[in-house]
């Protein structure tokens, strides 16, 4: 199942390529011909999606918020949000908005506030991120490597987890498979992300992979969008 992506800052849809987030730009989708996120929302639904993941590039950056608009998507949407959450407290208030809420690597500050973070919040209503950025685990505020993380992921077990090469978004590059050969064992919980094209789509399937995040190729309209 694709989940659309759609990335948010001050109140705009945006697109860009690799995480260069200050180079992004009002997203140009075929699902309608504003960049407002509501609009495409609502587009993206009559289309037959059945959830979105966004990214508040406001809140992630400690920028402000488009909080009152995600709650808004979420009306017609349910959403997936990766607002920087890292503790149980930003989760919580993140939940008032969204249907889950992401713990990405980029921001959490530590491993105990993840585990702090499944003993206080339902468990179905967590998405762990693992962010990429050239085959390494990217965190802003800790050292992960593979072997520990791992063990946490067994340890809390996650209902959800992503894979998200920042590096390869809206580059159409396809899937980093030595990636994902490192979930092995953990694939239903997968969803995969970051420059993924329709060509990976076969291989995903047989991967065991069951859903993926999909935002340049799809709002391109050079992949089928198959909700």
């Amino acid at each position: 199942m694709i989940i659309p992506v759609l990335d948010i800052k001050s109140s705009i849809a945006v697109s860009g390529k690799s995480g260069n987030r200050d180079e992004y730009q009002p997203l140009e989708t075929v699902f309608s011909p504003s960049s407002h996120p509501l609009e495409i929302a609502r587009a993206l639904k009559e289309r037959g999606a059945q959830e979105i993941y966004i990214a508040d590039l406001d809140a992630i950056e400690n920028k402000g918020s488009n909080r009152d608009l995600v709650g808004k998507i979420n009306q017609v949407l349910p959403v997936m949000l990766d607002c920087g959450a890292c503790d149980p407290e930003s989760v919580t208030e993140a939940l008032k908005f969204a249907d889950k809420v992401i713990v990405a690597t980029e921001t959490l500050k530590s491993m105990d506030d993840l585990q702090q973070i499944f003993s206080r919040v339902k468990r179905q209503q967590i998405i762990i991120s693992i962010d990429l950025v050239q085959d390494q685990i990217y965190s802003r505020n800790m050292d992960l490597d593979w072997e520990n993380l791992r063990e946490t992921l067994e340890r809390l077990k996650p209902s959800q987890i992503i894979i998200l090469d920042i590096s390869q978004v809206g580059t159409r590059k396809g899937v980093n498979w030595d990636v994902v050969d490192r979930f092995s064992g953990l694939e239903s919980t997968v969803i995969l992300g970051g420059g993924i094209t329709g060509s990976d789509l076969e291989e995903i399937t047989r991967k065991g992979v069951a859903k993926i995040l999909v935002g340049t190729a799809l709002h391109s309209g050079q992949m089928e969008p198959s909700f």
